[in-house]
């Protein structure tokens, strides 16, 4: 059956903001960014590890009518979508220093967790992130 789990979606109110965001901020790579005509096919990843990508989609055709699009987009603004993303990390709290003095803003700072130390932030569309250094 399946093997792999290669892309990962959410949505994204601006597509070039949400690539700052993603790149220029959290310091993930490009995967894809493809203009499709129908629509801009624009992926990020963790640094060397292209088999897993996010597509970072913004509401609306072909997908949806532009009627849903809208009622969706509003749901984004008001952080009410559900998007979620978990990312490892070999050090919370340096990674936190690191996004903090980048401008991030943190829902939750690094708290020690039974599975290690994590932290919360969100995306400037209202996607929730987290990051988690797991217990060794």
């Amino acid at each position: 059956m399946f093997n792999a789990i290669t892309h990962s979606q959410i949505y994204v109110l601006d597509q070039d903001e949400a690539l700052d965001f993603y790149v220029g901020t959290l310091g993930l790579e490009v995967g894809a960014d493809v203009d499709l005509g129908f629509m801009r096919w624009l992926t990020v990843s963790v640094p060397g590890h292209p088999e897993r990508q996010i597509l970072l989609e913004r509401p609306g055709p072909p997908a949806m009518s532009e009627e849903t699009a809208q009622q969706v987009r509003e749901l984004v603004a008001k952080g009410a979508m559900g998007g979620s993303l978990i990312f490892s990390t070999d050090d919370c709290h340096g990674t936190y220093k690191t996004l903090r003095d980048r401008g991030v803003e943190f829902t939750e700072e690094p708290t020690e967790r039974p599975y290690g130390i994590d932290c919360g932030l969100r995306d400037p569309f209202g996607n929730s992130i987290r990051f988690t250094q797991p217990k060794t």
